[in-house]
């Protein structure tokens, strides 16, 4: 009865067991990175985000007060810990080295040596004794403490804050949208024209888009880069002899490196035209063809049909390369590295965060997750917003 059109497959369950297997698979690191972008570095270094709701322990180094009070022969230095290190919780152990910061227990008294002892509390509260007057540094202790939960923003702070961040965020936005715009323009002619119009070799063209979508990215950089190069150092030369290389025409047009906002436009419509063309032909050689004929029967030129009938019922199309093309461009930071110049003036946010925020912060995990989160926000936005034709667009060309 499995085969019998209008009854459900006895497998059914095995396929929804996959796809909320898979959903989860995506879902798990995602709300694990939300989760430790609102938490701290030593929290995220204790335990792991699903333990986020409950109390840590961790290791703590402060040091005591460094006025201390005559007592017989010695004297006392008094003061409680988690005032000192700046830190709430419960001490568990305690300890003068930090190879052992948790060598001695709570409320035991711990000999130092040269008579010299050391007692602390769960609260906190310690009491220091030492034969000689203190020099004024005060005696440094190791804690381990139970820390209750804590989430932050300042990590968000931090990624905003950053110098030169709105900038980036403008130059991301200057890369994406010519980046996304230009390849789907010229895709939709070319698709339209491989789609619906007979002229020689189109079958061998559709075959070299078809092989062009296993290239990979970095195996066509240096190549273009040196095209771009030679490109850009001619245009610099023919509009401008006198000067070839001031800031405005680096920036726009290119330096003696060729690294430009227009080169980047050009890598990423070079790079993203292939699939564009694919999946734009594909929808349109399934639209019907009594529409197209019809259109030509009234007198309708080619270029009419096109921007009348064609682009305006292959917008599903349009809309799932446009998601895709603008998730890759602005998430980019290989291109971005090698075709845009040096300096704030086009920094993309990608490198911004790369390169400023955490070359010095490798090991920050909460700086480096709420930096993805920052950087994913408009991407988030464009999916939910055109969500609704991805698959609409994606499916183009499967059935007739």
């Amino acid at each position: 009865m499995d085969n019998i059109a209008g009854t459900k497959s006895s497998l059914g369950w095995a396929v929804n067991i996959a796809v909320v297997a898979m959903v989860l698979l995506w879902i798990i690191p995602t709300v694990g990175l939300l989760v430790s972008s609102f938490r701290d570095r030593d929290a995220i270094s204790a335990s792991g985000w699903w333990l986020a709701p409950f109390a840590t322990e961790q290791s703590y180094r402060a040091r005591a007060g460094a006025e201390g009070v005559p007592d017989g022969d010695a004297f006392v230095v008094t003061g409680n810990i988690f005032d000192e290190a700046g830190a709430t919780g419960s001490l568990s152990a305690f300890g003068v080295r930090g190879r052992a910061p948790g060598e001695f227990p709570v409320g035991t008294v711990a000999d130092l040596g040269d008579g010299e002892t050391l007692t602390m509390q769960a609260n906190g509260d310690y009491e220091f004794r030492t034969p000689e007057e203190p020099d004024g540094r005060g005696q440094r202790i190791y804690f381990l403490a139970e820390t209750p939960p804590d989430f932050t923003l300042e990590n968000y702070d931090t990624v905003l804050g950053a110098g030169g961040m709105a900038q980036a965020f403008i130059n991301t936005l200057t890369v994406t949208i010519p980046a996304t715009i230009i390849p789907i323009l010229v895709a939709a002619f070319a698709a339209y024209a491989l789609a619906w119009m007979e002229f020689p070799l189109r079958g061998v063209l559709i075959a070299l888009v078809v092989g062009l979508l296993v290239v990979p990215l970095q195996l066509a950089l240096v190549p273009l880069l040196s095209f771009h190069t030679q490109t850009a150092s001619f245009l610099n030369w023919l509009f401008d002899p006198d000067a070839i290389f001031n800031e405005t025409s680096d920036l726009w047009v290119g330096d003696y490196e060729g690294r430009s906002f227009v080169g980047v436009w050009l890598a990423h419509t070079g790079f993203g035209l292939p699939l564009a063309i694919y999946l734009l032909r594909n929808y349109m050689v399934g639209l019907p063809r009594d529409i197209i004929e019809n259109a030509r029967v009234d007198g309708a030129t080619e270029f009419q049909i096109f921007t009348k009938v064609i682009l305006p019922l292959s917008f599903p199309a349009l809309a799932s390369f446009a998601i895709f093309q603008f998730l890759w461009t602005w998430n980019d930071l290989l291109v971005a590295k090698v075709f845009l110049p040096d300096g704030d003036a086009a920094m993309v946010m990608t490198r911004k965060i790369a390169d400023d925020l955490l070359g010095s912060r490798g090991g920050d995990w909460g700086i480096l997750a709420g930096a993805a989160f920052v950087s994913i926000a408009v991407p988030l936005l464009v999916f939910f917003t055109m969500q609704r034709y991805l698959v609409r667009g994606l499916l183009a060309g499967s059935v007739k």
